[in-house]
């Protein structure tokens, strides 16, 4: 005998993720993502010589995790990606060009790559752990 399937079920990480108040977050931690980002003058000081480049994964993977959890507007993960990991060279360049007091560097470009890549693998494995 088989049993009937509920089809209005939906998964725990699912109807957490799009929960309104992890979308506002969401939305939220792009817009200090944007600011941070274009924001005419920065300095980055800390304990390290690369903190600056903890703070550019930083900068790429918070969102980048928040918006693949939350998919507000039930956008599709891989254009979140996309998106995210184009923006990463792009706003070097824009830095670089168009702010007179910033300036663009191909090493915050891979931290920034590299914090879309380490967001991308945190929800992968963090959604494959629940399932085990």
């Amino acid at each position: 005998m088989t049993r009937p399937t509920d089809t209005t079920r939906v998964p725990a990480v699912a109807a957490a993720g799009r929960h309104p108040v992890v979308q506002v977050v969401a939305l939220l931690s792009v817009v200090v993502h944007l600011a941070a980002i274009y924001w005419p003058r920065v300095s980055v000081v800390g304990p390290v010589p690369w903190t600056d480049k903890v703070v550019h994964v930083l900068l790429f993977g918070v969102p980048t995790v928040l918006l693949l959890v939350a998919r507000p507007w039930r956008v599709r993960p891989g254009l979140v990606v996309v998106v995210l990991a184009l923006h990463a060279p792009v706003s070097e360049l824009l830095q670089h060009f168009l702010l007179p007091h910033r300036s663009g560097d191909a090493w915050d470009a891979v931290a920034d790559l590299g914090g879309v890549v380490l967001g991308v693998t945190l929800v992968v494995v963090g959604r494959r752990l629940r399932r085990w």
